[in-house]
């Protein structure tokens, strides 16, 4: 019971309540572990699996994973985090997304010991009364104190009506899911424990809640996210999953092992040390790379990429000498515009951006696609414009 339980911890943020989490495991039966995910885009990344992750963890101790596909809420917009209103999808998007999402996520979970499940399936069948009782379940106030709505509220920002029955619905799919515990992120936990309430409120006892950090991206500062182009696709090519990967700060590769790795917190640990007594933090990242892309895809794939890209090192005749600088990163980083100014391989932040969307610019032999990033502190590089400019830039 203890083993489970610090493995089922492991990386998560909060487990509310854990008392409750220990009783229901030594109920000695499969609990129903519920994971709602809203179709929005049509490719999962490596900030998804922080949380479907854990549910492997759940369905490997031989518990009921149920995968929800809020292919309901998704046409109702998630207005988390979110400071306007959210433009809702229709439904053709969400249905074509909910496609892509059973493919990928199965590359994880067992599908065997998965069940996959669309909140339409009840929604739709809510009638117009019904759904008014479910509203009058909860207040306005307490609407209000959710941390998002609240500055838009006082910020003057208009909230539409229907993004009040999005953490509603939520909940309600725990109800009627008869979920145990339900997994989310961070920012969802308004959300979760509103599924606590409302089975309370229903009869049912209340779900356990579990809230996974939020995965930073590539540049180390903002969520990863597709529209930010800092994300590694789940069904990225082998190739192009050791670049991102290899990209990635030093410090940032220690957060990756934490919440992606499936080794061992004391291997990671002893890992740590070496790197903090002198060892190339480069050959874990590789590791950590290696690790990633065999989940994915498989050991010889893994090793193909491996070698294409020291390859590419060696065919991109990088210089063993060049000039080297050092500079202060701040929380939210450096960005790569002015970076590639202060180090004197372009002119100006404008010729740094020119000459990354002319696809000029590469960190450690890999193309830079995106002029907004913002390199993180603990990071050593080598940066490259055009053909003949070189840089060794480590950021403290």
């Amino acid at each position: 019971m203890q083993d489970q339980l610090k493995s089922l911890n492991r990386g998560a943020d909060e487990v509310l309540v854990q008392a409750e989490l220990q009783k229901k495991l030594e109920e000695g039966r499969p609990l129903r572990i519920k994971a709602g995910f809203d179709p929005t885009a049509p490719d999962l990344h490596l900030g998804h699996t922080v949380l479907i992750n854990k549910l492997k963890q759940f369905q490997d101790f031989g518990h009921e994973v149920l995968f929800l596909i809020g292919d309901f809420t998704g046409m109702i917009g998630d207005p988390t985090g979110k400071n306007v209103t959210r433009k809702p999808l229709t439904r053709e998007e969400v249905l074509e997304n909910a496609k892509t999402y059973q493919e990928q996520v199965f590359k994880i979970l067992d599908p065997a010991k998965t069940q996959v499940v669309f909140n339409s399936s009840w929604m739709n069948d809510m009638s117009p009364a019904e759904l008014i009782q479910l509203a009058a379940k909860h207040t306005v106030a307490r609407m209000l104190e959710r941390d998002d709505f609240h500055k838009r509220y006082k910020g003057g920002q208009p909230i539409a009506i229907h993004e009040f029955l999005y953490p509603l619905i939520q909940g309600y799919d725990s109800v009627v899911m008869k979920a145990d515990v339900e997994l989310g992120g961070t920012d969802q936990k308004f959300n979760l424990l509103m599924g606590r309430h409302l089975q309370e409120t229903y009869g049912q006892k209340p779900q356990v809640v579990i809230t996974m950090p939020i995965l930073e991206g590539l540049d180390g500062v903002q969520k990863m996210s597709k529209s930010l182009n800092n994300y590694v696709g789940i069904a990225d090519s082998p190739d192009d999953m050791f670049g991102k990967l290899m990209s990635i700060s030093d410090v940032l590769m220690w957060r990756y092992f934490e919440l992606l790795s499936f080794r061992s917190e004391d291997e990671i640990e002893n890992w740590r040390s070496a790197c903090g007594a002198g060892a190339n933090p480069r050959d874990y990242k590789v590791k950590l790379a290696l690790e990633i892309i065999e989940r994915f895809h498989d050991e010889s794939a893994a090793t193909k990429a491996k070698e294409n890209f020291e390859a590419r090192f060696q065919r991109g005749s990088i210089p063993d000498e060049m000039d080297e600088f050092e500079f202060d990163a701040s929380d939210e980083g450096y960005a790569i515009a002015n970076l590639l100014k202060d180090a004197g391989l372009t002119e100006s932040t404008s010729e740094s951006m020119r000459m990354i969307k002319q696809g000029a610019v590469k960190i450690d032999g890999e193309r830079v696609a995106d002029a907004r990033i913002s390199v993180s502190a603990g990071s050593e590089h080598v940066y490259q414009v055009g053909k003949r400019k070189f840089a060794r830039i480590k950021l403290k």
